[in-house]
């Protein structure tokens, strides 16, 4: 078994990376992404991270109808030839996820990311300007923060991301898109938290 390095995968100098080149990724547990060419590396996440991506995630999939698909961490949504992302936790219609073997090349109905320690402005800033260019519908953020864990909403209205709600703590959030569903930040950590 051959092990491929990250400069083995560059592109020739000067050329934005594609989704063609992730393909030549190391599988070393970090994860990689693609906004307009330009190549994001992120660590693992952590513990507290991946928990509240799969505790919103089985929420997510309690509440959704019929005719969607929650995907959670690992979810490759190719956007175009240069931008590919793994968000958390993505809503789908069911159509879209059919057949698909390895990545989505349609744009998901809503969108969540975990913030990680050094994630913030990767999350709130690049990630948010790309799903919103992509046309995602909804877009969600999501701080564990095991003291006052929050909740930021954004939807899409004239092309251009609008926040509808923050919630923190034990407040509740009542989503309407991409489904009816209710989350409330406290219930993402709960079993994180100390007794």
């Amino acid at each position: 078994m051959s092990v491929v390095t990250i400069a083995e995968a560059w592109p020739k100098p000067g050329e934005p990376f594609t989704v063609d080149d992730l393909e030549r990724m190391p599988d070393d547990g970090r994860r990689y992404e693609l906004i307009d060419g330009m190549l994001l590396v992120s660590p693992a996440p952590g513990l507290p991270h991946q928990r509240v991506a799969f505790v919103l995630g089985m929420l997510l999939e309690a509440a959704c109808p019929d005719d969607t698909v929650v995907f959670g961490t690992e979810l490759n949504v190719r956007f175009c030839a240069d931008s590919a992302m793994e968000p958390d936790v993505a809503v789908v219609r069911r159509p879209d996820a059919e057949g698909a073997r390895v990545w989505l090349t349609a744009v998901p109905m809503l969108v969540a990311e975990v913030l990680s320690p050094g994630s913030v402005l990767r999350d709130l800033m690049l990630k948010k300007g790309a799903y919103e260019r992509f046309g995602v519908p909804s877009y969600w953020v999501i701080d564990p923060d095991l003291d006052q864990p929050s909740l930021r909403a954004f939807e899409l209205a004239g092309g251009c991301y609008t926040e509808v709600a923050y919630v923190a703590g034990a407040e509740a959030f009542q989503a309407q898109r991409p489904f009816n569903v209710e989350i409330v930040p406290d219930r993402l950590v709960a079993k994180l938290r100390p007794r």
